[in-house]
């Protein structure tokens, strides 16, 4: 293959795989970033979390927690979480992208962000990654229709960057809600920033994966079964790992069964 058509090729792989911006918005020093990072400690709430600034963030972080508690239904947390302004990423982002599925499924996938094909379309999960994860339910018998899927954050971030923990922080009150509202049988995590910030932990998803925890819905007494697993999108990069995610998909079968239900 001449040279010219194998970067034509990788550049069209890239651009598959979602990575079709070369640079972002504005500058983001991401060493500067990862260096004022704070860490959620148990003595330390989500709020104080919310944005870069200290304390005077903390309202932002507090309103987002108040907006989305408020909430009775799916339809008024849809329309108070695309109404909330706390978060910067709803400039940057050209869609708000909430859920797909079924309102009252069992299973509830939850993943990081929309990618640049999420962000076209307004729906989660429908890029390379999402379509491997529709054969990853197929394989178990199930299909979208069936699962209710969401991500932690309805807005893309610029250029596919890993979210920031204060946007993490800000969002995080409205995915609780979410679930809450959803009452799923089975919570999955679907990647490492998703399974980090609803289990509230430092570990990544290659000691989190294969493993049951009990989330507590914030507000109520309620444990909800949680599996991570591995992204879709780590499995087109490392096929090798399908098989790691095939137990995880039939252990979470095996749990909806035991839930009394089979999807």
């Amino acid at each position: 293959m001449a040279v010219g058509g194998a970067i034509t090729s990788v550049l069209a792989w890239q651009i598959e795989a979602g990575a079709d911006e070369a640079i972002a918005e504005a500058p983001f020093d991401r060493f500067a970033a990862a260096s004022e990072r704070p860490r959620r400690s148990p003595e330390s709430p989500p709020e104080a979390l919310a944005a870069p600034g200290g304390p005077a963030s903390i309202p932002v972080a507090a309103g987002a927690r108040e907006t989305a508690s408020a909430a009775t239904d799916l339809e008024s947390l849809k329309a108070a979480f695309e109404a909330f302004d706390g978060c910067a990423l709803k400039e940057t982002a050209t869609n708000f992208v909430f859920a797909d599925g079924a309102p009252n499924a069992r299973l509830m996938f939850i993943g990081e962000a929309p990618g640049a094909e999420e962000d076209r379309q307004g729906v989660p999960f429908v890029g390379p990654a999402g379509r491997l994860l529709d054969r990853m339910l197929a394989a178990i018998g199930l299909d979208r229709a069936e699962v209710y899927i969401t991500n932690i954050l309805p807005w893309r971030p610029p250029g596919n960057r890993n979210p920031t923990d204060s946007e993490i922080a800000l969002c995080l009150p409205f995915i609780e809600r979410h679930i809450s509202l959803v009452e799923p049988a089975v919570v999955v995590a679907v990647g490492g920033t998703a399974a980090k910030a609803l289990l509230d932990a430092r570990e990544g998803i290659m000691r989190l994966r294969g493993r049951w925890f009990n989330y507590t819905v914030p507000g109520s007494d309620a444990r909800i079964p949680l599996r991570a697993i591995l992204h879709p999108a780590y499995l087109l990069r490392q096929p090798a790992q399908k098989r790691d995610a095939w137990n995880d998909l039939i252990a979470i079968k095996k749990k909806l069964a035991e839930a009394g239900t089979d999807g």
